[in-house]
């Protein structure tokens, strides 16, 4: 008999997300019945407020889980009986499984981009690393890379008291790393000697075009990591390459969030590779569509 899953993901603007189809489709090769359903917020009337019923609403219809996405991340732990450490330490939650009654809270945004980046960039030096946006995504980018023994983070936010939170919160678990605020005007003086530079803001997508690094600031030997995978291949990662830097796209964060959250759901190991393949085709689809 086939076994069969039902999960789903909440958030706001989130009709076109991709994460439905790449989970239904590694479900169904892995021969479940899994069914991945939509709950946005705005297209529902709902706001954050509703999140306790609507976690509680799916844990008693049978869902074995929930993908949670902006704006509700930090407010729906309240709503959980426990968090794995990681998510409690980060403070946000993206994944939640429903076990024998309990709701539990993880955070597979941090293991999606720690997991690309030990598979895209092995090797690379990361005593200081530059990165560029600290809200929802950037929290989880810097909290892997400081497991990742990174030494000195330099956070770089136009709002600086975003930026500042973070850098504290961070500072308490990595009493070792040195993490500094940077105002955006300074970003040439420390990039200049920087060994990498993550990019964790919107700038890239569809709807926010262009760069925000300059071209004349990339170098070879400066890696460089994209948050943004729709496009795949930003105007950032394209300098970057132009420049001759080591690059890792967005993507693979993308896949292996997804990845480890299927394996939470289903305790299957997914094909992540696979998942891959499918990502790099559905925004291929959607890519073609945009310019008919």
């Amino acid at each position: 008999m086939t076994d069969s899953v039902v999960c789903g993901l909440i958030g706001t603007g989130i009709g076109p997300s991709l994460t439905p189809p790449m989970h239904e489709a590694e479900g169904s090769r892995q021969g479940l019945a899994y069914v991945y359903r939509i709950v946005d917020l705005d297209l529902l009337g709902l706001t954050v407020a509703d999140l306790p019923r609507l976690v509680r609403g799916a844990r008693d219809l049978g869902f074995r889980g929930l993908n949670i996405t902006h704006p509700c991340k930090q407010a729906v732990i309240e709503c959980l009986d426990e968090l794995v450490p990681d998510a409690a330490r980060l403070g946000a939650v993206n994944t939640v499984l429903f076990d024998e009654g309990r709701a539990i809270g993880y955070n597979t945004d941090w293991t999606g981009f720690g997991r690309n980046f030990d598979r895209g960039l092995s090797g690379a030096r990361r005593e200081r690393v530059v990165q560029l946006g600290a809200g929802g995504a950037g929290a989880a980018v810097a909290y892997a890379l400081l497991t990742r023994e990174t030494r000195n983070l330099v956070l770089i936010d136009h709002e600086h008291d975003r930026a500042r939170r973070l850098a504290d919160s961070l500072a308490a678990l990595f009493p070792a790393a040195r993490l500094e605020i940077v105002d955006p005007a300074d970003l040439p003086a420390w990039l200049a000697d920087a060994d990498g530079l993550v990019h964790a803001t919107p700038m890239g997508m569809a709807g926010h075009p262009g760069s925000a690094v300059p071209a004349a600031l990339l170098r070879p030997d400066l890696w460089v990591a994209e948050v943004v995978y729709r496009p795949l291949d930003t105007e950032l990662l394209r300098a970057a390459r132009g420049a001759g830097a080591r690059t890792l796209g967005g993507g693979g964060m993308a896949v292996y969030q997804a990845a480890d959250a299927f394996r939470i759901f289903t305790g299957i190991e997914p094909d992540a590779g696979r998942m891959y393949a499918h990502l790099t085709d559905l925004v291929g689809r959607e890519e073609l569509e945009a310019v008919r």
